[in-house]
C-alpha cells in the first residue's frame, strides 16, 4: 500500500496516511481539527537498477550503440566476471 500526503485545508497540518489506492481519494478528517483533507503530491524516489539507462551505460568502456542492449549487458557481465 502507498503513503500518501496530505494537508488540513482548514488549518495546515500535515498527515501521511497508507492507504489502498482505492481509498486515496478518502483519507478521512484531519486528526487536528476534523476538517477536509486535501491530497498533496510529493517527489519520488526512482532507482534505475539495470542496463540500458546513462547512469550504467558510461561503466562499460567501448559500449556498443544505445539499441544494442543485449550487447552491453553481455559486456558488463564479462568485465564483471575479471
Amino acid at each position: 500500500m502507498p503513503v500518501y500526503e496530505f494537508a488540513c485545508v482548514d488549518c495546515g497540518t500535515r498527515v501521511d496516511r497508507l492507504l489502498p489506492i482505492d481509498d486515496a481519494d478518502r483519507p478521512g478528517p484531519c486528526p487536528a481539527c476534523d476538517g477536509t483533507l486535501e491530497r498533496q503530491f510529493s517527489r519520488v524516489a526512482v532507482r534505475y537498477d539495470s542496463w540500458g539507462f546513462n547512469a550504467t551505460d558510461s561503466l562499460v568502456p567501448d559500449r556498443p550503440g544505445r539499441n544494442e542492449l543485449r550487447t552491453v549487458r553481455d559486456k558488463a557481465e564479462e568485465l564483471s566476471s575479471e
